[in-house]
Order: structure tokens, then sequence, then C-alpha cells
């Protein structure tokens, strides 16, 4: 997620991200038949596998993956825009930087049914006109399960301030 954050940090500039409270609610109805439930620590690894190559897509600028891992009505809110899911992989079709790399700190993993949220931190590392650069990011994400899989339906990220 680095890179995204590094694409839209001179996007959001300026806002004031301080303000901001996140949150998502997301109703989804499924049309399709569920599939069986998985156990819930069987269902919470897989969710962080997908997190995980979610991270490594976004870094890797693997707009395939991230094509396979966000539901078709995926939405991202980052600082005050919205992205659906190809404006979203849109800001990951770029040239990688291989200075970059993330560690996720989890929250909370919520599992009801075939429904998940995710509330994490997301250390942002890499650098910038040569200089070394960190960045903390909050973010929940909500995954829906379909067809025995998790995707990811939503997010809403908001950069944590520096401290003073």
């Amino acid at each position: 997620m680095s890179q995204r954050f590094r694409n839209l940090e001179s996007q959001i500039a300026g806002v004031a991200l301080m303000a901001l409270a996140f949150s998502v609610a997301t109703v989804s109805v499924a049309t399709e038949p569920a599939a069986p439930a998985a156990p819930p620590t069987d269902a919470r690894q897989q969710l962080l596998d997908l997190e995980k190559q979610w991270t490594d897509a976004e870094d890797k600028s693997d707009t395939e993956a991230l094509r396979r891992i966000l539901d078709d009505r995926f939405v991202a809110t980052l600082g005050t825009r919205t992205y659906d899911k190809e404006a979203f992989i849109k800001l990951f079709a770029r040239e990688v930087d291989p200075s970059a790399s993330q560690t996720l700190t989890y929250e909370a993993v919520i599992i009801d049914a075939d429904t998940a949220v995710v509330l994490a931190t997301d250390t942002a590392h890499g650098m910038k006109d040569g200089a070394p650069r960190t960045t903390v990011y909050k973010y929940t994400a909500t995954y829906i399960r379909r067809d025995a899989r998790w995707r990811a339906l939503a997010e809403h990220i908001v950069r944590v301030p520096p401290p003073p």
C-alpha cells in the first residue's frame, strides 16, 4: 500500500486529515448461493494472507493481482476522494519503487459469516527525493466471501499526522 499512499499524498496534501473520522458501513446482498462457512480461525488466516497479497500487489504494481483481490463493486476513500475499482487500480500502473515496504499492525479482524472488517495501521517505508521516509496510515477494509474466496469490497484510509 505504500505506493498507493505516496501517489495519493500529493492529491490530498493540505487536507486536514486529522479531523477525519473513519468508518465503513457496508451492506452486501449476495445474489449467488453462499459458500460454506469456514471456521473463524481459517477465515482470519485467509484474510491476513489476502492482506499480504494486496500489499505485495501494490508494492509491485501488479494490477492483475489487484483485479483478482478487489470485488467488482470495490470502492475506496482516500482523504476526501472516492475511487471505484478501476480508478483505484490505475493508481498503481506505475514504475515499481524497490525501496518500498510496509508493516501492517492489526487492531481488529471481525468476521461475521461472509462479511469481514479489518482495522489496521500501515507503516509505509520508502525513499523520497533520495531520503528515507516513513508514513503511517490507519485503514478499515471490508471484505465479502463469495464463491469460496474473500474479496475486498471497500477501504477507507486516513494518514496519521506526524507527531508535533
